[in-house]
């Protein structure tokens, strides 16, 4: 797979048995096998670890360092045959950080992929272990039958925070600029590095994800992936950060990305624009490339399509909404939510951030057709499109500051609710409502197997075919 970024995601719950099994307490190195389920992005292949092998007797030896016997790997082979999956081969090293290659781990690796890259027909992942709990990986590839090893750029594991273990030749940490000093004051030097190296998606570049562009822009993110299938329109002009008369009929992406690099305080800063509907192959693999992504969207079937995404590809989701009603012509009530999903989080669905019956529709079109649209109640939700800066620029800094303490692990603001009229922002850790969940269908670390049944689901819209 020539020119593609190899990554690994992890769910913080195996990190945890991972560190249990491989961290010694007699400090000797070990090892062990997993398999995973591939995540294709447009430029990036993630490898999400599914499931643990754990050896049994006569498997391996530890002496020191250890080694492995062929009935593991055999055994390993047979399951990772029955299910479609990848192989990865796991070890602990005795030292901290990001860990490089000694020649037994060539050689080790080398001997495994041999046979694995053939055997299942995806890279084998080597993943080394150091006694800090920091993730380093390799893919290995068969370049015309020799196995060939590529660093991952970076390892993530996700939970209740976003841990990133980066390799620091690959991708290395941004230095700070003058212009960023005050931000780098209050997140602090190592915070700042670990945060502005994410690749961040924002989808949906209208009113609140213009806004969240620029503040990203602003506090020194350098990686950002924009989504959006529209065009500026006059009336988007009281709401849109960044936009003018001059600019109507130009792509939101176009727009917000200028603007993001004009305002960046970084040194340097990447910004891709895809001028594609999220529910498009185009726009789908760009947020697979994403490390987190900001839902700015206003529509249940891009939320239903994000909610897949967080769960399936471990990739964090941000997501908020604001609600304008209006009583016999009057203001009656402002509310807007923020939250972040993924694993061990309550999903979108459960949070009724998104009606699923709703995004069905949306899925079939019917959200697009006026005649429908008109035949709803005055007051039915999907008639209800006011919107102001004001409101627009609360939402924005809120989903900003949930990535900030995502990435950080400074805080955990759970679901977040604003009511205009109590003046009143209330934040619930561990809301979940079992009767309208839909969690039970999002398992987690399923990535591209699932795309099948995600193109189904989609009842045959502009998503056609995702595997």
């Amino acid at each position: 797979m020539p020119d593609l970024d190899y990554s690994v995601a992890l769910t913080a719950q195996m990190k945890d048995e991972l560190e249990a099994f491989l961290l010694r307490a007699d400090e000797q190195e070990d090892l062990i096998f997993g398999l995973y389920v591939p995540s294709q992005g447009a430029g990036r292949f993630t490898a999400l670890l599914s499931e643990i092998i754990f050896p049994v007797e006569g498997d391996r030896q530890v002496h020191g360092n250890v080694s492995f016997n062929p009935a593991y790997l055999e055994r390993v082979y047979a399951e990772a045959l029955s299910s479609g999956k990848g192989v990865v081969f796991l070890h602990s090293h005795l030292g901290p950080g990001w860990q490089g290659v000694s020649d037994d781990d060539v050689v080790a690796d080398t001997r495994v992929a041999c046979s694995a890259v053939p055997v299942t027909g995806l890279p084998l992942i080597s993943m080394t272990l150091g006694t800090d709990g920091t993730w380093s990986a390799r893919a290995w590839t068969n370049g015309n039958g020799v196995p060939q090893g590529q660093w991952c750029t970076h390892v993530r594991t996700v939970g209740r925070h976003l841990k990133v273990d980066y390799a620091d030749h690959l991708r290395s940490a941004p230095q700070a600029t003058r212009r960023q000093r005050r931000t780098v004051a209050v997140w602090g030097e190592r915070h700042q590095a670990s945060t502005a190296r994410l690749t961040v998606g924002i989808v949906g570049l209208g009113s609140v994800g213009s806004q969240v562009c620029e503040q990203l822009a602003r506090s020194g993110f350098t990686r950002l992936i924009l989504i959006d299938h529209d065009r500026v329109e006059e009336h988007n002009l009281d709401r849109l950060a960044g936009a003018y008369p001059e600019n109507v009929g130009e792509w939101k992406v176009d727009v917000a990305g200028r603007n993001a690099v004009r305002g960046s305080t970084a040194g340097t800063i990447s910004v891709r624009r895809v001028p594609h509907s999220l529910a498009s192959q185009e726009g789908y693999r760009a947020a697979l490339d994403c490390d987190v992504l900001i839902s700015c969207v206003d529509r249940p079937q891009p939320r239903r399509l994000l909610n897949h995404i967080a769960y399936a590809h471990l990739i964090p989701v941000i997501d908020g909404g604001i609600r304008v009603r209006h009583k016999n012509g009057a203001l009656n009530a402002v509310n807007w939510q923020v939250q972040t999903v993924g694993p061990e989080r309550p999903c979108l669905a459960c949070l009724q951030a998104y009606d699923p019956a709703l995004a069905e529709l949306d899925a079939r079109g019917l959200l697009d057709d006026p005649t429908y649209i008109e035949g709803l109640p005055q007051d039915d939700i999907l008639k209800a499109s006011e919107n102001v800066y004001t409101f627009s620029s609360a939402v924005a800094s809120l989903e900003v500051m949930q990535l900030v303490t995502l990435a950080t692990g400074l805080q955990d603001f759970g679901v977040q609710r604003f009511d205009f009229h109590a003046g009143i922002t209330e934040a619930h850790l561990d809301e979940q409502q079992p009767l309208n969940c839909s969690c039970k269908t999002l398992i987690t670390a399923t990535g591209d197997t699932r795309e099948n049944w995600l193109a189904q689901d989609l009842a045959g819209r502009e998503v056609t075919s995702l595997g």
